[in-house]
């Protein structure tokens, strides 16, 4: 693909019918990504329907990242920029090893610059990449592992608790995801600053999004801007009509939940996420006429309930990102959605009917909710560029002794290592 995709920019740049050469190097990228990530998935719906059709094929590690990286890298020849030259350096961009796996999804312009760029060994890059390294192993063990203790013991077997606990359950996966793919991203962004490279940040607080769309300005950054610049925006963005711009949104985060893995579940959840962006919108235009409310939706009180909501249906959200049987993840959800006041009362008494964990975990999450803006704001703030040293050493020093401390006897794959 790496191949093809070099020799096929080429092409499309010196083309007269570049708008046929970029539609047919598209289609074979997407062509690729659908024979090894897709195809089990037809056969699974074919067996549903009452075929008997088998596909069994293995996944090439990060087929969905660097098939999107080179989508945009011919889409920006397409748009009239100039295409890598040499082939050793655009399999460099492709085969990145920091952000090949789980990303953030490079921008080939961005990247090319400081692959042409002369470099040497520099102390600085190991004074900016080591603690990001250190900080994004803690959020991974320290966090993110032992919040997978919890979620696998409930996801295990959801019909076996309250409403209560299932929203436990999500609030502890919301901060498991968080934390091992923003861990993730700090171990890239710590890896690329050794060899004196730069890659773009992937998140921005998430948790504090005072609406949905805010969120995906704030979560996986470089996925959710490549689907505006080449899907939402190339099917018509917001330049027509309100039924063809929800009708863009929808398709744009439904497809972007596909991409997440061969199931519908993924599917489900970027149809919910499409229709929380839609339902923003519509309220956004009816309180642009509310003159009179004017003053509320921009007081703090009505920022904080905003953040809540948004958490709160991000969470339902990532129940379906989580439970991967359709059936039961509708159920849970409906279990969370139609509460039962009195699993909250027993919550509260700490009678036997409930696990001690329960109320432990309670303490963590609200611990961890305090905890969320400090740690991104020392990843994000540029802490580690205006630090003096000895604080970096002595914060990266406590990290580890926690780490060794504290780490889960087994420790749980990057969650986006599957796509």
């Amino acid at each position: 693909m790496s191949l093809f995709n070099w020799l096929w920019g080429n092409l499309l740049d010196k083309s007269a019918q570049k708008k046929l050469i970029f539609g047919i190097g598209v289609g074979i990228n997407l062509l690729c990504l659908g024979i090894f990530k897709y195809a089990g998935l037809v056969c699974e719906t074919l067996n549903m329907a009452g075929l008997d059709v088998h596909w069994q094929i293995a996944l090439p590690l990060a087929i969905s990242f660097f098939t999107f990286e080179f989508i945009h890298y011919l889409f920006e020849i397409y748009r009239g920029a100039a295409p890598m030259k040499s082939p050793v350096l655009f399999c460099l961009f492709a085969a990145f090893f920091p952000t090949q796996i789980a990303g953030p999804i490079k921008r080939y312009q961005d990247f090319q610059k400081q692959m042409d760029e002369e470099k040497s060994l520099r102390l600085s890059y190991f004074d900016e990449g080591i603690p990001l390294i250190i900080l994004g192993l803690a959020k991974k063990v320290l966090f993110a592992d032992n919040f997978a203790i919890f979620v696998n013991m409930g996801y295990k077997m959801p019909e076996a608790f309250s409403s209560t606990e299932l929203w436990i359950f999500a609030y502890a996966f919301a901060f498991q995801i968080y934390f091992d793919f923003s861990g993730y991203t700090d171990i890239a962004r710590g890896s690329a600053m050794l060899f004196g490279y730069k890659i773009p940040i992937n998140f921005n607080m998430p948790y504090i999004a005072s609406n949905i769309s805010n969120f995906w300005h704030r979560w996986h950054i470089s996925l959710s801007s490549w689907l505006r610049d080449y899907l939402f925006i190339p099917l018509g963005g917001s330049r027509g009509s309100e039924f063809k711009t929800n009708r863009n949104l929808l398709i744009t985060m439904t497809l972007g939940g596909l991409w997440h893995g061969a199931s519908w579940s993924f599917v489900v959840w970027g149809m919910f996420h499409g229709l929380a962006l839609i339902a923003h919108r519509q309220f956004a235009r009816l309180t642009e006429k509310w003159q009179g409310l004017k003053p509320f939706f921009a007081s703090k009180i009505w920022n904080i309930f905003s953040i809540i909501l948004t958490f709160h249906v991000v969470c339902i959200g990532w129940v379906f990102f989580r439970v991967h049987d359709i059936g039961t993840a509708f159920g849970i959800v409906k279990k969370m959605v139609v509460f039962n006041f009195n699993s909250l009362k027993s919550l509260i008494f700490f009678t036997l009917d409930y696990p001690l964990i329960v109320p432990c975990v309670t303490v963590m999450v609200g611990a961890l909710l305090l905890a969320n803006f400090p740690v991104s704001w020392l990843n994000e703030k540029k802490f580690f560029q205006q630090t003096p040293a000895f604080a970096k050493a002595l914060f990266s020093f406590v990290l580890i002794v926690l780490m060794v401390s504290l780490l889960p006897d087994h420790s749980e794959p990057f969650i986006y290592f599957q796509f």
